[in-house]
């Protein structure tokens, strides 16, 4: 349990809860109880935030209580802290603020403006093709909105809604079928990782166990019945 001064009154989150403070708020933090607290932080510049709901918010959202529980805030969280020991990629970075800005949004309906997105069929098209196409490559945002024309969090919104997915995952669902192929035809791990798009082994097999629940040593001792590496 964790306590803290905000806004002129005691807060006090439980195991579960989220907090939110917005910048230039002052604020504390204590223990709430003897055996003390944990807990995992991102800092994200509010510019970001704005630019990824421009068109669609008038205003900072703002959580005037500080503290909270939405399913929708939670996963966006995970997205940018879920695997703290290893920095984000450029494009699962802009998918993960773009999540929290729509999250935030959600939670603050308050400052939303009523203009709806335009539906962009063909520019999630163009971005699901390069992306197929170009899985084994460095791919950031930047790439994506030459190709499409529309701003990265536009984009990001429009992708979900048509695919069900983020551009990011898509494409890392991309590469690991890549990989999975190369693995199955005889390749060494590393070079099957290389060949797909990942920076190195180690950047594969957290994706391949979080998409399939396993490494990808087991999985092709499944497929071909030799004894697994530690990868």
């Amino acid at each position: 349990m964790q306590s803290f001064d905000y806004r002129g009154a005691q807060r006090d989150s439980t195991p579960g809860d989220l907090i939110v403070l917005h910048p230039d708020e002052l604020h504390n933090g204590r223990a709430g109880i003897a055996s003390g607290f944990r807990y995992r932080m991102a800092y994200v510049e509010p510019g970001l935030i704005m630019a990824a709901l421009a068109g669609r918010a008038s205003a900072m959202p703002f959580i005037g209580n500080a503290v909270c529980r939405d399913g929708s805030l939670m996963r966006a969280l995970v997205g940018l802290l879920g695997d703290i020991e290893h920095g984000l990629e450029p494009l699962e970075r802009d998918s993960a603020v773009g999540a929290l800005a729509e999250a935030l949004l959600k939670l603050d309906p308050s400052c939303s403006l009523t203009a709806a997105d335009t539906p962009a069929m063909p520019a999630c098209e163009r971005a699901r093709d390069f992306l197929s196409e170009s899985r084994d490559e460095a791919i950031d945002s930047t790439m994506l909105e030459a190709v499409t024309g529309l701003d990265r969090y536009a984009l990001a919104r429009q992708f979900r809604r048509r695919y069900g997915t983020s551009p990011h995952h898509y494409l890392v669902m991309r590469r690991l079928e890549r990989a999975r192929l190369l693995i199955r035809q005889g390749d060494a791990l590393a070079e099957a990782a290389a060949a797909s798009g990942f920076s190195d082994q180690s950047h594969m097999t957290r994706h391949f166990r979080k998409a399939y629940g396993q490494s990808p040593g087991r999985w092709r001792a499944m497929q071909v019945g030799v004894m697994p590496d530690a990868a």
